[in-house]
């Protein structure tokens, strides 16, 4: 990668303790690292394989010795060796070199080639009261070249795609979610691993981490070469990505809330009237009854009077319950009474404020929840045991973990001293989110081995990936500023190692729609489809919000427009589910990623580093999702402004009358990356890449393009995601470039294919012979389709149809 060589000034933070030469043999050599003394300060470089380092750095006379709860792999015997010029020690792996200044202690680093890819600028330690705790605030600088692109952190809602020029206080909140990682488009990466507050602040003159606790500074360098490289790496480091159920990747009803037994069986059963595919219903908060009894996991509702037959009703229309379950508990708890005789329980103010179910809270009926110590293990036993015996004995297919962060309501600097079963809650405080989600899934797995877990959070720490666990982006606003910070949210989120995202689709906060007709209003509407067809092309499809329902119904019916559009995109979701379920054994298996920025794969075009708008789904797909308003204004019309807009109760003729007409054909730019050539995915139309084109959309599509050289298997048409076997399968060869794919299947719920229970079925297309060959099957599993049929396509029409027992055929397209 070439970038302009910048000359710019050095601005360098005081660094404490390092004062005198070194003396270039004063340095210790191990297998897997070596050590050395600036001065009064201690530097350890680790390795943990040749293209990663671990950097420590803290006082000299002090042992220190950290223990990661993100970091999960040890350091590794490497072969390195270590050489001196002049003032700087060198080491080298078979990856990456690193340069330490024996004087000041900073270090450089370069590819094994020579490229430079980063250095120091400075460290600062300054003393600190954690506590009562003696230790230090600490603080690593970086000089980054001007136009180097960097993305990560986590989910912010800052609408950037590249993280330059950003300054934000880390701490995890309902709609940010931090990681103190970064990756360049150089194809290295840093993490900062400290749990503790951080600012993170990127100038032109330097790149810093600042935390408010830590012993030393404790940070780990990848050299993957490119984004998915890097993932690779940190994903080495703190956990791979467990394979989710199938059926989580089709499509999920919820809202704010089903308030009853017969309301949420209802919502199943209308869409298995309607035949539109479902496949999650997900029960929000209260279904335990008041807020002194918060988070009971037990439904003593008796708006749920038989909740076991409840959820067999939903398990025999074939369909799968999620439930909410929280991070705190109210007095009235089992969990509560037994955890605050154990001192487990924390007492910052935590939502919710007030026992009664008012808004604003009132505050003269408090409610007296509080937050547990998820970091203590036994709390964290404790927690299963409750869950265990009042949800997941019933029959609960998944987890809806709100509140991980966890809520924090009127904040107090002295909130963060409370004590924790690992020192301060200040110390710990961004793992909060790792620690009670990871607490979940290791007592599900040791509970059983035979389905697996599912998990959706509302926060996220690195190496919640590791824990089965799809992050959501927090309560965000209906409108379309936020839509738009969705797309390079969860594409940051992914760089992070984090390939599991969704979003509520339609938005949470809908007050101001309801005011102006709910789902009957043409300005919501576009707003909603829109998000769901986004929200089609992420990992995790579901519908979500407050103040306007979502189903499918609120909308109309089959042959109005809206209904339509949204069946479209929900019937498009389940076509793809063997593309879908084989990428997510791609991220599996070889640290691919869902949600792929642009610069993953063009990282060559200039142009894609610092786009917003656009991502590729999986390694073929460029979606381009229709992000602003083409029929209504994106300024919501209240009732004061115009009397034109109706209280609930806008009709469809008014909507047809306002002049609002969805199938009007609107033109939305796009731009194609260079380095390959894209068809259309609904016309075929190919066009080369390196280009911005115009494409004409109704509300009943978007831009969806598709890579030349590649390959895409389409499913039946089905209500459910097992519903039929994928014997029948349509193949799209979207020829132009050699292409490979590989079709992933095995028994889609449970953890046998950890075991080898599983069918990788390699397809190759080769452009000059114009031929495909789809190999021998490897692999075995119960139930595996040992016959089938493939029907093959390419984009000119032609079409052949082939049966395939698992033996290599070749089929020539000449």
């Amino acid at each position: 990668m070439n970038f302009n060589t910048v000359k710019t000034r050095i601005f360098v933070l005081t660094v404490v303790m390092l004062s005198g030469n070194i003396d270039a043999q004063s340095y210790k050599k191990t297998n897997s690292g070596l050590s050395l003394s600036a001065g009064t300060l201690a530097i350890e470089v680790k390795w943990y394989g040749g293209n990663t380092v671990r950097v420590m750095k803290y006082p000299v006379g002090k042992s220190w010795v950290k223990n990661s709860l993100a970091v999960i792999r040890k350091e590794q015997q490497t072969r390195f060796s270590v050489s001196e010029n002049n003032d700087a020690i060198l080491l080298k792996s078979d990856q990456l070199q690193l340069s330490i200044d024996v004087k000041t202690g900073k270090i450089s680093y370069r590819s094994s080639s020579g490229q430079e890819l980063l250095k120091e600028t400075g460290s600062n330690f300054k003393p600190f009261n954690d506590a009562g705790n003696q230790t230090f605030s600490v603080s690593q600088s970086f000089q980054l070249e001007i136009e180097e692109p960097i993305y990560g952190l986590g989910i912010l809602q800052n609408g950037k795609m590249s993280q330059r020029n950003t300054d934000v206080k880390m701490i995890q909140n309902n709609t940010w979610d931090f990681i103190p990682f970064f990756q360049s488009v150089k194809g290295y990466g840093v993490f900062w691993d400290n749990e503790s507050p951080t600012q993170f602040t990127d100038t032109p003159q330097q790149t810093s981490f600042s935390s408010e606790v830590g012993e030393g500074i404790d940070y780990y360098f990848i050299y993957g070469k490119n984004a998915d490289g890097v993932v690779a790496g940190m994903r080495n480091l703190t956990g791979n990505v467990p394979m989710l159920p199938l059926w989580t990747y089709g499509y999920w009803q919820s809202k704010e809330r089903y308030k009853s037994q017969d309301e949420l069986l209802d919502v199943v059963k209308k869409y298995r009237e309607l035949k539109v595919p479902l496949d999650g219903i997900i029960q929000d908060w209260q279904y335990w009854e008041n807020n002194y009894q918060w988070n009971a996991m037990d439904f003593i509702s008796p708006d749920f009077p038989d909740a076991k037959k409840m959820i067999q009703d939903i398990h025999d229309r074939n369909a799968h319950l999620s439930v909410s379950i929280w991070s705190s508990f109210g007095p009235m708890t089992n969990p509560y009474r037994e955890m605050d005789q154990k001192g487990m329980l924390f007492n910052f103010k935590t939502w919710p404020e007030s026992g009664r179910d008012v808004w604003p809270p009132d505050m003269n009926y408090p409610s007296g929840v509080r937050v547990y110590d998820a970091y203590n293990p036994e709390a964290r036993n404790m927690y299963w045991k409750y869950l265990n015996k009042g949800l997941f004995s019933l029959g609960v297919d998944s987890w809806w973990m709100d509140s991980t962060e966890p809520d924090h309501l009127s904040q107090k600097p002295e909130d963060l001293d409370t004590k924790t079963y690992l020192g301060s809650f200040r110390k710990v405080r961004n793992a909060y989110p790792l620690m009670t989600v990871g607490g979940v899934y290791d007592h599900q797995r040791e509970t059983t081995g035979d389905k697996r877990v599912f998990i959706l959070t509302r926060s996220a720490f690195a190496g919640q990936q590791r824990y089965a666990a799809n992050t959501w982006s927090g309560d965000v606003n209906s409108s379309w500023e936020m839509l738009r910070n969705q797309v390079p949210a969860g594409l940051n989120f992914s760089l992070t190692g984090n390939p599991n995202f969704n979003s509520d689709i339609g938005g949470f906060f809908a007050g101001v729609y309801r005011r102006n007709g709910g789902a009957k209003s043409p300005v919501f509407q576009e707003l909603y489809v829109r998000w769901l067809q986004y929200g089609t092309f992420t990992p995790m499809m579901r519908s979500h919000g407050t103040d306007v329902p979502r189903e499918i119904y609120q909308f109309g019916k089959k042959g109005d427009v809206v209904y339509d559009a949204i069946e479209k995109f929900i019937r498009l979701r389940y076509s793809m589910l063997p593309y879908i379920y084989s990428v997510s054994h791609d991220v599996s298996k070889n640290n691919s990623s869902f949600l792929r920025a642009l610069s993953m794969d063009f990282s060559s075009d200039k142009n894609t580093w610092d786009i917003n708008n656009e991502y590729l789904f999986g390694k073929s797909l460029l979606v381009a999702p229709v992000l602003y308003a083409q029929y209504t204004p994106e300024k919501i019309i209240t009732t004061d402004e115009n009397q034109g807009w109706n209280k609930d109760n806008t009709t469809k003729k008014e909507n047809q009358d306002s002049g609002m007409d969805f199938t009007q054909n609107k033109t939305v730019q796009v731009y194609l990356p260079a380095g390959a050539d894209w068809f259309d995915f609904w016309t075929n139309q190919k066009h080369s890449g390196g280009q911005k084109i115009e494409k004409s959309v109704t509300l009943q599509s978007i831009p969806l393009y598709v890579k030349a050289g590649s390959i895409i298997p389409f499913g039946p048409d089905v209500q459910y995601a097992t519903e039929k076997k994928w014997d029948q399968l349509t193949v799209n060869i979207y020829s132009g470039a050699d292409a490979d794919f590989v079709l992933y299947e095995d028994e889609f719920d449970n953890y046998n294919y950890e075991k080898g229970a599983f069918t990788e079925i390699p397809f190759h297309w080769n452009e000059k012979s114009k031929t495909l060959t789809v190999e021998a099957r490897k692999g075995k599993f119960n139930g595996m389709i040992e016959k089938r049929n493939f029907s093959l396509l390419l984009p000119d029409g032609q079409q052949k149809t082939v049966s395939y027992s698992g033996k290599k055929i070749n089929i020539s397209f000449k």
